[in-house]
């Protein structure tokens, strides 16, 4: 169970990893796109950016939808909250570092 939490949380991790697939990302947060729509701001071929998007699927980040011979991509949010989690232990962390840093400095001055 732990193992299948870790591989996910790496998916995620490895799947933003990429900058081609955080503006894939980043596009998806204005709506829908089809696969063509995703791939056009890229000088790459067509295959190339379909990699991309099987990796943002898998690590459920992505979600795509086959209407007729159209790819529609969509945002799946949910997907971000894994890194997110993973992401708030370290904020709270370093939040609590600094408020002791700011107390000792108050302390001292």
């Amino acid at each position: 169970m732990v193992k299948d939490r870790e591989a996910r949380l790496n998916d995620v991790f490895h799947a933003l990893s990429d900058p081609t697939r955080r503006a894939i990302l980043r596009s998806l947060t204005r709506g829908e796109r089809t696969v063509g729509e995703l791939a056009a701001p890229f000088d790459m071929s067509l295959a190339a950016v379909s990699k991309h998007l099987k990796l943002l699927e898998q690590a459920g980040l992505m979600a795509r939808v086959v209407r007729g011979r159209a790819h529609y991509c969509r945002l799946e949010p949910k997907g971000l909250l894994r890194a997110q989690a993973w992401l708030a232990f370290y904020e709270r962390f370093w939040s609590e570092r600094l408020q002791k840093l700011a107390e000792l400095i108050n302390e001292n001055a």
